[in-house]
């Protein structure tokens, strides 16, 4: 070696074509470090890839392009990013979030044009009859409207109450079809096996795993001086505090024909649940205290457990279910679902029962209460 060479250089690599150690290096270098004061050792092989978590490129290691340590380490953003997947279960568009208006209601079943006929009707009676009976002192006329206002309002009473019960009776009642015969556009109920998706539930406060339907609600019970649970929640009765409601799309096999379709309930469909809940929690805070459960429950929903009588219930559909669905068959390709339709089914009247025809939107879904029955496994 000449006396020209520094001996600050040491270079193990190849020399080049006139002497001099080849200029080499084993990766990218950072603008601020000179050549000279790196020592290098040749090419360096590829490594045949893992399936272990890296750093990636020299932005996200522990040094940033200036050389300078990094505040934030590489595996400290990967578990960042993995509890941002967990949470957006919620968020994901295949999760169709149901509300309180999926719900079987008289009142907006009912047609208002022949609700506000009947109040007119009744105050006109109403006004006739009470001059009849200050005119001629004949109170015939009073007595009918009387009757009848009777009449009429006893059976609005009870179709609010048992209501919810008949269309359960009609859909027990409708006949199961053969997805094998169905016809494409063809309005038919199913009954058979739940199997979970691409996207599986979990129920809110049991943590059940593997569901397609899941349904919490948390009641409040409001005394003479007792906060209202929300703003049409009146004295002396039980009012809804928090609804967590939510469906995805799963398979259903078929108990007639054994074949299975896919039941598009999850991405913003209208789905109609008829499934029973069951009461999980009954608390009277005066004779017992709450369970550390169902105080973290209410922790993480930002709610507060002050003396207040409350009831939560929960009602899933779990894989290995049992349910009826109820829908319009739709085949593409090969590929068997069943879709809500695109108009309300009516029930008609149901006159032994004294029962008001209702309509029901979207796909139907019926289940019982699932939580003292054992699932078939799938």
């Amino acid at each position: 070696m000449s006396g020209s060479v520094s001996l600050k250089k040491s270079n193990s690599g190849p020399l080049n074509r006139h002497g001099d150690p080849a200029k080499k290096s084993s990766g990218p270098q950072s603008g601020g470090v000179t050549p000279s004061g790196r020592q290098n050792s040749g090419p360096i092989p590829v490594l045949p890839a893992t399936g272990l978590i890296t750093s990636g490129p020299i932005s996200s290691g522990p040094l940033n392009s200036s050389g300078a340590p990094r505040k934030v380490s590489g595996p400290l953003e990967s578990m960042g990013s993995m509890k941002v997947k967990g949470s957006a279960v919620v968020h994901n568009q295949a999760v169709n979030i149901l509300g309180q208006n999926d719900d079987f209601s008289f009142k907006r079943n009912f047609p208002k044009l022949i609700l506000y006929a009947l109040i007119l009707l009744f105050v006109m009676g109403f006004i006739a009859g009470g001059f009849i009976l200050g005119a001629v002192h004949n109170a015939i006329l009073l007595i009918v409207v009387v009757v009848l206002f009777g009449t009429v309002a006893a059976l609005f009473a009870w179709n609010s109450c048992y209501g919810r019960t008949a269309i359960m009776g009609f859909i027990a009642g409708y006949p199961d079809a053969e997805l094998r015969n169905a016809k494409n556009g063809q309005f038919v109920k199913i009954s058979g096996v739940v199997t979970c998706g691409n996207v599986p539930l979990e129920s809110s406060f049991q943590k059940v795993p593997r569901c397609v339907y899941t349904s919490t609600s948390l009641y409040e019970y409001r005394g003479w001086d007792s906060k209202a649970a929300n703003p049409k929640h009146r004295r002396f009765t039980w009012g809804l505090r928090l609804l967590e409601r939510r469906a995805v799309d799963f398979y259903i096999s078929d108990f007639q024909s054994g074949l299975r379709a896919l039941v598009k309930t999850g991405n913003g469909a209208v789905v109609t649940p008829y499934v029973d809940d069951s009461i999980v929690i009954d608390v009277n805070p005066a004779n017992e205290t709450l369970s550390p459960e169902f105080i973290r429950w209410l922790g993480e929903r930002n709610l507060s457990s002050d003396d207040r009588l409350m009831r939560l219930k929960e009602g899933y559909i779990k894989e290995g279910s049992t349910v009826s669905v109820m829908g319009v068959v739709q085949r593409n390709d090969n590929v068997l679902m069943i879709v809500p339709p695109p108009e309300p089914i009516a029930t008609g009247c149901q006159w032994p029962k004294c029962i008001f025809p209702a309509s029901l939107e979207g796909i139907v879904l019926r289940c019982e209460d699932t939580s003292n029955n054992d699932a078939i496994p799938v």
